[in-house]
């Protein structure tokens, strides 16, 4: 589902273009091009960034935004110094009220980022610096840049696509491909030249005692314009920062181990939100939905398309299921189905039915279960006999129909505002005992 646009105006009267998704602290996650360009909408036509953006989704409140002169925000504009794009920051994090928040920077975006730590100490609870360029660009950034400039004014396409193979490198061609359109569709030609002409020569280098925000720099060693002694420079000169290096990135994000040396780090945050703690743990109300047939939908639409509507669905089920105060188990694999549990039966059942529409909508009919059992939990994942229950009962349902166990239909049988059809005990694999089992139904 592509995100919901809305404007912040900067001091200067610059409209910003920013988006949020997902629940939790606040994670504000700068342009990840790598410079100060990007495409909201674009994002969502791109896997590599959108996976991105989804992963952070599951656990923060990921905010995005499209700097000035690039994207949905203003194209024309006046102010390209550094102060100008900080502005962009503070517009963004002034509209939305946030008090402390995450902040991710990539790139020539590194200034933008270390200057309103600089200023704005208190609003940041942590800083991520990914291959951060700090200061005038490295002797061996000069030439290769001027002479993409001049390869621009020839064939913008293939000098796109030249820059996002620089920067991903040959075995990751078709991420560079990907990037190579997002930054077409972000910037004109005109703009991207210009972009080039002034952020290399932004340098922060003397601010950089002053900020005390915990940070933590991300560096490849074999990158081939941020070399790893900036990210030991930029490490060196900040008091409360550490550097983390690995010896390669994979598929356009962040490499396996970076992202256990991120998660770790983001851990250590006291407002660090924990999944596990949200969970219920005792008697639970447990919701399953799964897309029915997938395997032939797959077979009638094709992989991307079905992978793209099961995507967009995903996401519309789990907003689904915060709206009526469940919680979705990011550490179940599913495939193509959702898990959710509640503290009440009738919002339980509640939810089912929404599920029930959004996948109608979407043209992914879905069978839908619920069971209501004591559960154990641990990390972020929730276990035991009444999750299996639920799921065995999912698979009994038809397409759209909710079925629900005698269990959450005695929890609800006065409050839900339905009425429960019997559909007589049935024998579930796995499951000692015959369950009794009710369809839901709407209305009289």
């Amino acid at each position: 589902m592509e995100p919901r646009i809305h404007y912040a105006k900067t001091s200067d009267g610059v409209n910003i273009a920013y988006c949020t998704m997902g629940d939790g602290p606040p994670f504000l996650w700068m342009p990840p091009s790598g410079m100060p360009l990007s495409h909201l909408q674009a994002e969502w036509q791109h896997s590599y960034l959108r996976a991105g953006n989804e992963r952070v989704a599951r656990h923060w409140t990921l905010i995005r935004y499209d700097p000035r002169g690039s994207g949905l925000s203003d194209r024309e504009i006046s102010d390209t110094s550094l102060d100008a794009y900080v502005s962009d920051v503070e517009a963004v994090a002034d509209k939305l009220g946030l008090d402390k928040f995450r902040l991710w920077a990539t790139g020539t975006n590194a200034p933008i980022a270390l200057t309103y730590a600089h200023r704005h100490p208190e609003r940041l609870a942590q800083l991520i610096m990914w291959h951060g360029a700090f200061r005038r660009g490295p002797p061996n950034t000069a030439g290769p840049i001027r002479r993409l400039g001049e390869l621009a004014e020839i064939d913008w396409k293939l000098a796109t696509e030249s820059f996002a193979l620089a920067f991903q490198g040959i075995a990751q061609a078709e991420v560079a491909r990907q990037h190579a359109e997002y930054i077409r569709a972000a910037v004109t030609p005109e703009q991207f030249l210009a972009l080039q002409g002034f952020v290399w020569t932004w340098d922060v280098t003397g601010i950089l005692p002053s900020i005390t925000v915990p940070t933590l720099i991300i560096q490849y060693s074999n990158h081939p314009y941020l070399p790893v002694d900036a990210g030991r420079a930029l490490a060196a000169a900040m008091p409360n920062a550490r550097l983390s290096l690995h010896d390669e990135q994979s598929a356009g994000l962040v490499s396996a181990g970076a992202s256990d040396v991120i998660r770790a780090f983001l851990h250590e945050g006291e407002e660090q939100p924990s999944a596990s703690s949200a969970l219920p743990s005792g008697m639970t109300a447990i919701l399953f939905a799964d897309i029915v047939d997938s395997t032939a939908l797959t077979e009638r639409l094709g992989d991307a398309a079905f992978r793209t509507k099961a995507r967009e669905l995903d996401a519309t089920l789990r907003t689904v299921i915060r709206e009526h105060a469940g919680t979705p188990i990011e550490g179940k694999l599913l495939g193509d189905g959702v898990l959710a549990v509640f503290t009440s039966a009738r919002q339980a059942i509640e939810a089912a039915l929404a599920c029930r529409e959004a996948g109608d909508d979407a043209g992914l009919p879905l069978h839908l279960g619920l069971h209501a059992g004591d559960v154990i939990r641990e990390d972020n994942n929730v276990y035991g006999g009444a999750v299996n229950v639920a799921s065995r009962i999912s698979g009994l349902s038809a397409a759209g129909e909710v079925l629900v166990s005698d269990t959450v239909r005695s929890l609800a049988r006065t409050s839900a505002g339905v009425r429960f059809e019997d559909r007589g005990e049935q024998s579930l694999k796995g499951v000692g005992e015959a369950v009794r089992v009710w369809a839901v139904v709407e209305g009289e």
